[in-house]
């Protein structure tokens, strides 16, 4: 009588590239995803180039004039009067210290100075004297 010989069972192996590539895969969905949470209370604009420019921080209060002169705080329009209501309501009321507060006026390219001036004034009134205008990083190559 003849027996059946038994199999040699192959021992499993887990095989770790797979799992490093899943891994590396989720760790770059999250890095990408997290990017995109950045707050950005500015419409995009045409930015001013300056060779000195630097990344702002995010701030609560930006003021943005596009190419049609539509004001605009922290992306909602408002009207060149009623700017510095706008400005108070955003900040968090009329009891709210201003002093210290800064705003930052992202103007397009072809908006003129004296809109920019006068955006400047109505914040002023509204009890914020700290300003930063956005601008855009020059190419390298540009300047060179």
């Amino acid at each position: 009588m003849q027996f059946k010989q038994r199999r040699e069972l192959k021992r499993t192996k887990i095989e770790i590239i797979p799992m490093i590539d899943t891994i590396f895969f989720l760790l770059v969905f999250f890095m990408l995803s997290s990017l995109a949470l950045v707050k950005l209370n500015g419409l995009p604009v045409n930015l001013p180039k300056a060779a000195t420019a630097t990344k702002q921080q995010a701030n609560d209060l930006t003021i943005t004039i596009d190419k049609n002169r539509q004001i605009y705080v922290n992306k909602e329009p408002v009207t060149p009067a009623g700017l510095g209501a706008a400005l108070l309501a955003k900040a968090g009321g009329p009891n709210v210290d201003l002093s210290t507060a800064s705003v930052v006026i992202n103007a397009d390219l072809t908006v003129p100075h004296g809109l920019v001036v006068s955006c400047i004034d109505g914040a002023r009134q509204a009890g914020i004297s700290r300003f930063a205008i956005a601008t855009a990083p020059e190419d390298e190559s540009a300047g060179n």
